[in-house]
């Protein structure tokens, strides 16, 4: 059953007023900053033993709990009292799945589930919220082996290296994915660097924090892996979100295992940062839009008085302004996929499909942990499923997980972190488009 919805009357602010608070916000903006949006926080494929109902009950209910887990940020929240309740009731929160059908005849089950109704299920056992802005890690990883010790690289199209640097950052990179956590990984043009590696050994941030300069990122990991006693040790200091500076390790038998745990202990010591408390969730979901080309307060007015008009949304308000680009925080009812779709039936909000290339021109993204695709579609607020077929799972060119840059401002990034949503783009189009009958 769907969760009912509370909603309030937004009553417009006068003209004078709002040029007010546009003035005030426009003055009180400091320089921009680097966060990263999450997409696909909310999406999930697990192995079936077959399409029948229970088969698919177990699916939903192996699904969402992988996505409490990775919008928690911990694996505890499957140890909370209510929380099996939630899982056997699964199917209400989906908005679509697909059963994929492997050519060895096996079966894997792709889900989307909806992102304010996970949320809601969360903060009913009382569980926290982890949002989709969340910190870039950048992880120099110095491996020695046998002796011989080797940086863990990505290449420029974000894909794993071939070799045991490949091997490792394709383990990363899955336990990354599984978490929803961004980590990158620096270019192969440092490979060869033998001072830079023996910093990242030594855990001395001066010379890796210089050659990071160029590369995306909000968070530095300096991470020396090693054999002990017979299993792999990862030991790791952090720079950057105000991160306990100390050493932390963990140690695990193989590769894969290594790097499952080190990722789950960063996304917990994220989420206990970032992660918003069940009781500071609130009545309505609110996302933040950020609208450029907004170029007067007519343009604010009118925007906003768009956006007001639209039946999922209950309130829209000012949150920011920097030149001619406006942040309204806007308060709805219903999935933040119907809000979209309602928004794109008017063409004065025009997509921006992540940052401009020009808006950061002295940052480089490194390349991102590499990301297996999933096969999901998504079809509006009712679940609904795709004809099974023989589809080799994994096979789509959709990543599970992207990362969009979000040019906050780095007063504001603490804030965008703590979001629960992700951030929308548009660009302000004042006169609408008109699509004449026959062309």
């Amino acid at each position: 059953m769907s969760v009912p919805y509370q909603t309030s009357v937004f009553r417009p602010l006068p003209a004078l007023w709002l040029a007010a608070v546009f003035a005030l916000v426009l003055a009180m903006v400091p320089a921009p900053a680097a966060a990263v949006t999450v997409s696909g926080l909310y999406s999930v494929e697990v192995p079936v033993a077959g399409s029948g109902p229970n088969d698919l009950a177990q699916g939903y209910a192996d699904g969402l709990a992988r996505v409490f887990v990775r919008i928690s940020g911990t694996r505890e929240v499957l140890a909370l009292d209510g929380v099996q309740a939630l899982l056997a009731n699964a199917e209400s929160l989906l908005l679509s799945y697909q059963v994929l059908r492997g050519a060895n005849g096996d079966s894997r089950l792709s889900m989307a589930f909806g992102a304010v109704g996970v949320n809601r299920a969360l903060a009913s056992v009382d569980a926290p919220v982890w949002g989709a802005n969340r910190p870039l890690t950048l992880a120099w990883v110095a491996v020695e082996d046998r002796g011989v010790r080797a940086l863990v690289t990505g290449n420029s199209r974000g894909q794993a290296d071939e070799g045991e640097s490949g091997v490792w950052s394709s383990a990363f990179a899955r336990a990354a994915r599984e978490r929803g956590l961004p980590v990158a990984l620096p270019p192969t043009e440092f490979s060869g660097n033998r001072e830079l590696l023996s910093d990242i050994w030594g855990q001395f941030t001066g010379r890796v924090r210089k050659a990071s300069e160029g590369v995306e990122h909000d968070v530095l990991a300096l991470v020396r892996v090693n054999r002990s006693g017979g299993q792999w040790r990862a030991g790791w200091v952090f720079e950057g979100a105000k991160l306990n500076s100390s050493e932390e390790s963990v140690s695990a038998d193989t590769r894969e295992a290594l790097a499952k745990a080190l990722v789950n202990r960063w996304a917990e010591l994220y989420a206990n940062r970032y992660a918003v408390a069940a009781g500071d969730i609130g009545d309505l979901p609110r996302v933040d839009i950020v609208l450029r080309g907004v170029a007067s307060v007519a343009d604010y007015g009118k925007a906003s008085q768009v956006l007001e008009g639209l039946t999922p949304v209950v309130s829209v308000g000012a949150s920011r302004v920097k030149g001619e680009q406006l942040t309204l925080r806007v308060a709805f009812s219903g999935e933040l996929d119907q809000l979209k779709e309602y928004i794109a039936l008017d063409s004065r909000f025009v997509p921006v499909e992540g940052e401009p290339e020009n808006t950061r021109p002295t940052r480089s993204k490194a390349p991102a942990a590499p990301a297996e695709p999933v096969q999901a579609q998504a079809v509006g607020n009712q679940p609904a499923t795709a004809p099974e077929g023989e589809t080799s799972a994994g096979s789509s060119d959709q990543s599970t997980f992207t990362y969009q840059p979000s040019p906050v401002d780095e007063d504001e990034a603490e804030q965008a972190f703590e979001s629960l949503y992700q951030l929308l783009y548009y660009r302000w189009q004042p006169t609408p488009v008109i699509v004449k009958d026959g062309g």
